[in-house]
């Protein structure tokens, strides 16, 4: 799992000073502070990606200060108008566009990664508006001279990347269409999801295909599910909790008079217009957080969390917070008791995801008995147990889908070349506002159990092969042989 913190390394320069977590500390020591807090990070098990911006520098346009690149050679290190040089192409929305076409600037981008992997021992990096990374004379190029120079490097061949697949310049759109050995920032997973928690209708169909791991974005170009990272929110836009409690952004502490900050956030806030006492409302907000998490944790791709989403944190409805260092966006760590609920629910679905290999597969599932000569290794069913057809997916009307994953079929290997096999999975989701009485599939010699349900706390042996499936919630079921139900 990605967990999104904000905060990057810029192409440009450092500053004289740099802070850490233990205070401010001078140029030239800030490299064992970064390599010790790195190497404290391996030690727990958890791996560190940066964020890198290669993609421009704080030059600005053409009325931007000189401080390094335009002094030393502006015509080769960014990219400008052929019709008048004088001026800058901005793809990235900062003024300035580093020209990748030239073997200089490339040669400064894979120096600097292979300096923060060689010598600060980080594990990956996440490409801050990357198609920039890949453009040429005539636009973007999956197979572009910075993408095999990274893929043959002996030092960064075998490290993490990960790409923000989309600029400000044309064509500048890539989402599911960069080279083998990447993953992407998934934004239509993003759009489907809150989509359908939203009510929306039609989602159905849409949400089926993120839940599955987006074949259709990442299968033509010879990559599997973890080419898609998966996220909810990210360190742009609404946190989850604003998410739920804003329909309309509030960026006036930005001092820009609300103008900044995107207006397409497909949020809902059930009732009220941000903070309320009304219990229904503050009871709905909260199963939908943990929908929104439930179904991060049981897709399949790279689930990515936005940091303090676990906590509930708020940013008082305002979606473009890079700006503020204030309690806006600070995290309050004296959790209330919802907080406290809400960050147990968050460990324990990955905890169940973590358990579950099927819920991590490395290749798509491939739904093709006649192939396989066994069950499909994935069903689609709806609310009376039955298969999806061409017309359930059509309807509009329908907030309600099974996702049945087989545990005991399927060409899937595990990390062994063994055949990887698990308890088969039952997921139930209902973006609905009406509940629905869902029949489960009967497969012999076993009964469901429950691993969670997003409308209530314990969980339950399902004695019989129908569960109410409540509004507004998300269900998990495991196939239990007879022997286990005993």
């Amino acid at each position: 799992m990605l967990t999104n913190y904000w905060g990057y390394s810029s192409i440009g320069y450092f500053a004289p000073d740099v802070r850490f977590a233990s205070g401010p500390v001078k140029r030239g020591e800030h490299v064992a502070e970064f390599k010790s807090m790195v190497k404290k990070f391996h030690d727990a098990g958890i791996e560190v990606i940066l964020d890198v911006v290669y993609n421009h520098t704080g030059e600005g346009n053409h009325l931007g200060p000189t401080l390094a690149f335009r002094g030393l050679d502006n015509a080769r290190y960014y990219r400008l108008q052929p019709e008048n040089p004088r001026l800058h192409e901005d793809f990235t929305g900062c003024g300035n566009t580093v020209d990748f076409r030239h073997p200089r600037s490339r040669q400064l981008a894979v120096d600097s990664l292979r300096y923060w992997v060689h010598e600060m021992h980080v594990d990956g990096f996440r490409f801050d508006i990357a198609p920039v990374l890949g453009r040429d004379d005539h636009g973007f190029n999956s197979q572009a001279e910075f993408f095999q120079l990274v893929r043959q490097d002996p030092v960064l061949a075998g490290v993490k990347l990960i790409a923000e697949p989309w600029d400000l310049g044309p064509g500048g759109y890539q989402t599911g269409r960069f080279p083998p050995g990447w993953s992407e920032w998934n934004d239509k997973y993003r759009d489907a999801v809150r989509h359908f928690w939203r009510g929306n209708p039609g989602r159905v169909g849409d949400l089926a295909s993120r839940l599955a791991g987006s074949s259709d974005l990442y299968e033509p170009g010879n990559r599997g599910p973890q080419a898609s990272v998966n996220f909810v929110t990210c360190h742009d836009g609404f946190t989850l909790q604003d998410l739920v409690s804003y329909e309309e952004k509030h960026n006036e502490a930005n001092l820009e008079q609300n103008r900044d900050g995107s207006s397409h956030n497909l949020s809902r806030n059930w009732g009220v217009e941000g903070p309320t006492d009304a219990v229904h409302i503050l009871r709905t907000r909260e199963r939908i957080k943990r929908n929104f998490l439930a179904t991060l944790a049981f897709s399949q791709g790279v689930p990515m969390l936005s940091h303090g989403d676990e906590l509930g944190r708020t940013q008082g409805g305002n979606n473009n917070a890079y700006c503020q260092d204030s309690p806006i966006s600070w995290i309050d760590w004296q959790l209330s008791s919802q907080q406290q609920h809400l960050l147990e629910f968050t460990r324990r679905v990955f905890a169940i995801r973590a358990h579950n290999p099927l819920l991590r597969r490395r290749t798509f599932f491939r739904n093709d008995p006649e192939v396989s000569g066994q069950a499909k290794d994935l069903t689609w069913l709806r609310a009376d147990g039955q298969e999806m057809t061409a017309d359930d997916w059509a309807d509009e009307t329908n907030h309600v889908l099974g996702m049945l994953i087989r545990g005991d079929v399927g060409q899937e290997m595990d990390q062994r070349g063994q055949l990887l096999r698990g308890d088969s999975l039952l997921l139930l989701l209902n973006g609905g506002a009406r509940s629905k009485q869902f029949t489960l599939p009967a497969l012999a010699g076993s009964s469901w159990k429950e691993l969670l349900d997003t409308s209530h706390d314990p969980t339950r042996h399902i004695p019989e092969q129908r569960v109410n499936l409540t509004a507004h919630s998300v269900i998990l079921l495991a196939l239990q042989s007879s022997k286990e139900t005993r």
